[in-house]
């Protein structure tokens, strides 16, 4: 194992910036628990100086009993011709009792004379007074030279003497920003190097992703000697965002053998960056490297049929080592090693040759030819190969549903839903408002399910979209409904097509949730297996 690589989070402060995000502080709160869990070094948890929900946030998270991670707090150098003592921003960071403060001052002599308007040596003796001021309260600094990389191509001598000025001051770290983002990575190579022959300080990377390049201009400044990488989880951040931690830490783990995580805590890296995506209410990329649920999905026969005897013909890590997990994508596409693949998966002894089998096979090329689309379906595709197996329980039955939409001239539209459903045996009637027809109805099957299967309280949809699927129709088109769902531990989606939109959008709800029963079932079975074996070993 390689050196040791400190992680320090900032999508606390940072992150929030991106276009989009806005965190309550029950929301830092909870992201924050799981950033210690995922073995981060450090969390930025805000700025105290400039709003009071960071200071609540400072105050509160003392609560949670962090295992870990180091809370830090943010702020600036002092203000021009003042003394560090008198200056609100830096006493603010004491106020609130952190263990560690990041403080960021101008590396670059353009900004220096154009943002703080003032002189090069007052520049420095700001950086110098605010760093020695909190080192001198017992604080760790990390002292982030912002625009470090434009700052040094353009003046690389006032550039080094503003690190030098900190580490002279007593900082614990100097993290060289591209806070512009538009350094490539070949230069961020040269520059960190020359870095660290000229200060013997520990040196940190945050850098910006303008150019595409956050995650590689991390990984070159570690590979160059930087033993500490700032980033967000999801590489949220202001403009495109910021170096993404869910793609360095397993690059730096598993390809180049740092020491980041343990792997435990690796092996939870998918569900983390969910989990951050679902509480910042930011629909995750299907296509993020490592954790998107597209990371280890196959569609093509030839590729399905590879894997099935090798993993590593199309697939560069084991997905379980990220808390991800392999996908076969049954499409037009597809081959019968992609139903095969499938059915194994679930446990089910698939014979291409047995009746059921070429039924299956026959139903599903007819579905497709009818418009429904299964790579973007997994859920119902899981309830379609179960059902034809004799492996699917049917947990309810629709008996009807009506929708009533109303509008008054000075009034907003109000659905309103009411469904009739048979849950073992007994009729159940519900009604409900929604902000549309579908969330109505979501909201009244709901209603109907709750007494009897009470875990669907953690389930909730995330993204729902409609496509039209022959427009010539125009309004009599048929139309597909795709609808994703999430239970914080999974995601899953679902699909629905008929000519009426509600009826497209009630078989994908609905399918949700008998996906979300089954998978609520298997678990309780698993936990109950695993309880049973515990038992015998204690017996034993």
């Amino acid at each position: 194992m390689g050196a040791k690589i400190k992680i320090f989070d900032t999508t606390l402060r940072d992150g929030t910036q991106g276009e989009g995000i806005s965190l309550s502080v029950e929301d830092k709160l909870k992201i924050a628990q799981k950033l210690d869990e995922l073995g981060v070094s450090y969390i930025e948890g805000g700025w105290p100086g400039s709003n009071n929900k960071d200071i609540e946030f400072f105050i509160r998270v003392k609560e949670l009993g962090l295992k870990q991670a180091k809370v830090t707090a943010f702020g600036s150098t002092r203000r021009k011709d003042t003394l560090p003592e008198n200056d609100a921003n830096l006493n603010r960071i004491l106020e609130v009792g952190v263990q560690a403060a990041a403080i960021f001052g101008k590396s670059w002599d353009f900004q220096v004379h154009t943002a703080i308007q003032t002189t090069l040596e007052e520049n420095l003796a700001m950086i110098y007074d605010s760093v020695r001021y909190l080192k001198s309260r017992g604080l760790e600094i990390i002292y982030d030279a912002e625009h470090f990389f434009d700052g040094y191509k353009s003046n690389p001598e006032y550039a080094l003497a503003t690190i030098k000025k900190a580490e002279e001051a007593g900082a614990d770290w100097i993290a060289l920003c591209d806070t512009n983002g538009g350094t490539l990575p070949h230069e961020i190579s040269e520059i960190v190097a020359a870095v660290r022959r000229a200060v013997k300080c520990p040196i940190g990377i945050h850098a910006h992703n303008d150019c595409e390049v956050g995650v590689a201009n991390s990984i070159a400044a570690v590979m160059a000697g930087a033993t500490q990488v700032q980033g967000t989880i999801n590489g949220y951040g202001e403009r495109c965002g910021n170096a993404n931690l869910v793609s360095i830490i397993p690059n730096l783990q598993l390809k180049l053998k740092y020491d980041v995580i343990s792997d435990e805590q690796l092996a939870n890296l998918t569900n983390v960056a969910r989990y951050v995506s679902e509480i910042a209410n930011m629909h995750m990329p299907m296509n993020q490297p490592y954790v998107g649920t597209a990371a280890f999905a196959h569609k093509g026969g030839i590729h399905v049929s590879a894997i099935l005897r090798n993993s590593s013909t199309y697939e560069h890590i084991t997905p379980e080592l990220v808390g991800n997990k392999q996908r076969v994508l049954v499409s037009e596409l597809a081959g019968q090693s992609n139903l095969v693949f499938k059915a194994q998966e679930l446990g089910l002894d698939f014979n291409t040759n047995n009746q059921q089998t070429k039924q299956l096979i026959a139903q599903i090329k007819e579905m497709e030819h009818q418009g429904y689309q299964f790579e973007g379906a997994d859920a119902t595709l899981e309830l379609l190969i179960r059902g034809a197996y004799g492996h699917l329980e049917e947990v309810f039955t629709l008996e009807s549903f009506k929708i009533m939409v109303a509008k008054s001239e000075d009034q907003p539209v109000v659905s309103e839903a009411i469904v009739k459903v048979k849950v073992h045996g007994e009729t159940v009637y519900n009604a409900a408002e929604g902000n549309g027809p579908v969330n109505a109805l979501d909201n009244a099957l709901r209603k109907c399910l709750m007494q009897y299967y009470p875990g669907l309280q953690n389930m909730h949809l995330t993204d729902y979209k409609v496509r039209v699927l022959d427009e010539k129709d125009t309004t009599a088109a048929k139309v597909r409904v795709l609808i994703e769902s999430s239970d914080f531990q999974s995601t899953w989606s679902t699909v629905g097509v008929s000519e009426n939109v509600i009826e497209a959008s009630w078989q994908a709800l609905v399918d949700s949730m008998r996906y979300a029963l089954l998978s609520q079932t298997r678990a309780a079975r698993q936990l109950k297996e695993q309880q049973r074996e515990q038992v015998g070993l204690i017996n034993h």
